[in-house]
């Protein structure tokens, strides 16, 4: 049996706005993500991709349901163990990427290292690795403003697997790119997911890119539908 590294069930999320009532934004979703298996969320911007994503990722609490990450529950789980949770065993990415502005390609890979107690040497070995997986090493020592959208976004992929989770969570990573930079840094991060063997959750708008993923999964007015 394949081990399963995310389970939600029977999540529920409402939000309060401006009129009287409530926003049902998820509704009793239940999903499970597989050792190596990349998974597709789909629906279009405000269908409540983001808010499933952070919950997945331990940053936002469900109204209800449960949330197990490599078969651990995380329910009544202190602030500080779920962050542990964030740091050890999920990596992140989002549309825009984040990087610090201020710290080359490379040191925004070994910083996160560094922090989870990576000797220099080694952050520094590894950041390279990642670097040249993805075909960007020669952009090791450029800061961000030096680099094109796609680099930074490649770059951004290898800052989110420094230091080897076990489930990859991503918010749109090819959004804010145009349709051929967009083709080739998907094919990146695919790649990067394969050779790893990482689990990946991974919310797109693209149908094309969906297509390429193990499982697609829509949110329809808050529920959750395999294609």
């Amino acid at each position: 049996m394949s081990e399963t590294v995310l389970k939600l069930s029977g999540i529920e999320k409402a939000y309060k706005r401006g009129t009287p009532g409530e926003v049902h934004v998820l509704q009793g979703v239940d999903l499970t993500v597989n050792r190596g298996e990349v998974v597709a969320l789909v629906a279009p911007s405000g269908a409540g991709k983001s808010t499933l994503l952070h919950i997945a990722g331990l940053l936002d609490q469900p109204d209800s349901g449960e949330v197990e990450i490599v078969g651990q529950p995380m329910q009544g789980r202190s602030d500080r163990k779920r962050t542990l949770v964030r740091r050890d065993q999920l990596g992140f990415v989002y549309q825009f990427h984040h990087l610090l502005p201020e710290f080359t390609a490379l040191e925004n890979i070994v910083l996160p290292q560094l922090a989870n107690g990576t000797a220099p040497k080694a952050a520094e070995a590894r950041g390279l690795e990642l670097l040249d997986s993805v075909g960007v090493r020669a952009r090791a020592d450029h800061r961000p403003a030096a680099m094109s959208g796609g680099e930074q976004q490649r770059v951004a992929f290898c800052r989110a697997m420094a230091n080897r989770p076990r489930l990859l969570l991503a918010d749109e990573p090819t959004g804010n790119l145009d349709p051929d930079t967009s083709a080739r840094v998907f094919g990146a991060l695919m790649s990067l997911v394969r050779d790893t063997g990482l689990s990946a959750l991974i919310a797109t708008h693209n149908l094309e890119l969906a297509a390429q993923m193990d499982r697609c999964f829509r949110l329809d007015s808050g529920k959750l539908v395999e294609d």
